[in-house]
């Protein structure tokens, strides 16, 4: 294997984009050896935090592994990838600015006594994001997550209903939280999911 891997290095971008649709883990690799660096740097210019930062590229990566099959890619792959990384970004700005209106909004509404109407309207339209972030989850990944946090189903029952491994649940629910995580902040998974 060692001896494919300078084979990969010469590879255009569009050959490994071709091979990794097809589910090819060391064009994965090349792709990821080429881009990842620049990526962390583009996206920490923008944001100048670390952990965040990381965090995007590699959620990222783990999306375009996770959806190599079905990325359809009309152009550079470095656009393409350049291009995620703002959307990623754009999100991760937008969901902070929601969690902090959020975290305002419920500090203020202790501080001045506010009535319990106006708390649950409030927590309704944080639920609201929620369900619709859940919404926003590819299709089998979203299933299962249902299934285990609203159906309160185990990962082995799922798995006997939907003809899939136990570990294939796990993993999915696991990436679930992960992308919820992201986009909603972790003290926000932990209360309401």
């Amino acid at each position: 294997m060692a001896a494919d891997i300078p084979t990969y290095r010469s590879l255009t971008d569009e050959h490994l984009t071709d091979m990794l649709r097809q589910g090819d883990q060391l064009a994965y690799t090349e792709i990821y050896n080429r881009y990842h660096a620049a990526l962390y740097i583009h996206v920490f210019n923008k944001l100048r935090l670390r952990e965040e930062s990381r965090d995007i590229v590699h959620d990222l990566f783990a999306s375009l592994w996770n959806n190599h099959s079905e990325i359809r890619i009309k152009g550079k792959l470095s656009v393409y990838l350049y291009v995620s990384a703002r959307y990623k970004i754009f999100d991760f700005i937008a969901h902070r600015e929601t969690e902090s209106r959020y975290m305002t909004s419920l500090k203020n509404f202790v501080e001045q006594d506010s009535y319990i109407t106006d708390h649950l309207v409030r927590e309704k339209e944080f639920q609201a994001l929620i369900d619709r972030e859940i919404g926003a989850l590819p299709a089998k990944m979203r299933e299962i997550f249902e299934l285990s946090r609203k159906q309160h189903l185990s990962h082995k029952e799922i798995a006997e209903q939907l003809g899939l491994s136990e570990q294939t649940v796990k993993k999915q629910v696991n990436n679930s939280l992960k992308v919820l995580r992201t986009k909603l902040g972790s003290v926000v998974v932990y209360l309401y999911l």
